[in-house]
Order: structure tokens, then sequence, then C-alpha cells
């Protein structure tokens, strides 16, 4: 399926149908505040393998990040997170960044491996706000193209990308242009946070 949604004017049923079909375990390509990506719900595992392999990677190998509604939503999946580290969240959240964190007892189970970080965030499209919202618990993510490639037409074109992939995703939805520079990623394991890839975000400190 395909659905054109209007990010200043949201289409309350599009955001339904999309919610209820990643409830079912279904993949989809949204935009994001950043790269077009691919996401399913996060407490799905049946959905968190099929991602992967579309992927092509292990689930227990791959970098998910995982997309929350709020801050206090992020708090569920990782471990306590330092005051400087919540002020950096809260200066920079909603917006185009992956924060490192430091993963909670309950991510390793998701992603049947013994991993210790995640990548969490909190994206400003409206259109994703209102998925999470609806789907009741974050979604997982990972961006539509691999690190290692350049972003050509068909991973910020909507209508390209619906005739790429349409026979591999569920639900495709066309939010306007993509982007070409994928969020910023900031390690924040340590006491002093680093960008890992400076991307679409310039960090508040």
């Amino acid at each position: 399926m395909f659905f054109e949604i209007n990010p200043y004017h949201i289409d309350t049923r599009l955001i339904k149908e999309t919610a209820v079909a990643l409830s079912k375990g279904k993949l989809a390509i949204i935009p994001t505040d950043s790269v077009y990506a691919v996401v399913c719900d996060l407490h799905h595992k049946k959905a968190l393998k099929a991602l992967s392999k579309f992927k092509g990677e292990k689930l227990h190998q791959m970098n998910l990040s995982i997309i929350c509604k709020d801050i206090s939503e992020i708090s569920e999946y990782t471990k306590q997170i330092s005051r400087s580290n919540f002020k950096i969240l809260k200066h920079n959240l909603p917006g185009p960044f992956t924060f490192i964190l430091k993963a909670g007892q309950i991510v390793p189970k998701m992603f049947d491996s013994n991993k210790k970080e995640i990548g969490v965030r909190i994206t400003d499209n409206p259109i994703v706000q209102d998925i999470v919202n609806e789907l009741g618990n974050p979604i997982a993510c990972s961006s539509l193209h691999n690190e290692d490639e350049p972003i050509l037409d068909y991973y910020v074109d909507p209508y390209a990308i619906f005739e790429k992939f349409e026979n591999d995703i569920s639900i495709i939805i066309d939010g306007g242009q993509g982007q070409i520079e994928p969020s910023t990623v900031i390690d924040c394991l340590e006491e002093k946070p680093y960008t890992i890839r400076q991307g679409a975000g310039k960090l508040k400190l």
C-alpha cells in the first residue's frame, strides 16, 4: 500500500491503518526528520526478524535504533540516564539525532543478543510522532539505505521508493521528498558525549 500523508494536515485514518499493520508484524517505509527509514513494531519479534532479513543482516548483529514518543519512554529501554545526558537529550530532542545509550535489561531479549547499548530517537516528523503514539510503543528503525552506499533517488523520492520496494514492504508512506543527510549519531555511553557521525542535526550542549 502507498499512502500519501501531508505532514501539515495528517489523515488520522491512514495513521491508524499504518499502526494496525505494524502491530500485526508488517514492515513500513516512512519519512523521518532525516532520511527515509524502514520500521517495525519494536515489540513484535517476527517483525524484527523480518526487518533484519530485509536489511540482509542477522537480528543479533544489527544496529537498529528505536523511535520513542518522549524521553520518559526512552528511559524504559535504557539504564538510568545521567543528569548531564538527560540535559543533552532534552535540549536536542525531538530532532534528527540518534543517541547511543546503555541498554536496559529488556533490550537483549528483544534482539536475541547480549546487546549492551541501544540507539534512541525522538523524531521531529509529525507523521512519525503520530504513528508511535497510535501504536502505543516505540518502533524499531533502520535507514532505508546502507551506510556504505550513496543516497540515490530511490532512497529520497517516495515514488521511486515505492517502485523499488513495493513487493518487499507492506506500507510505504509518501511524506514528501526525503532528506539526503542521515541523523547525527551521538555516543552517550560515557559522561562526556561525542559525535560518531555528523548528520542533519547540530548538537546543542
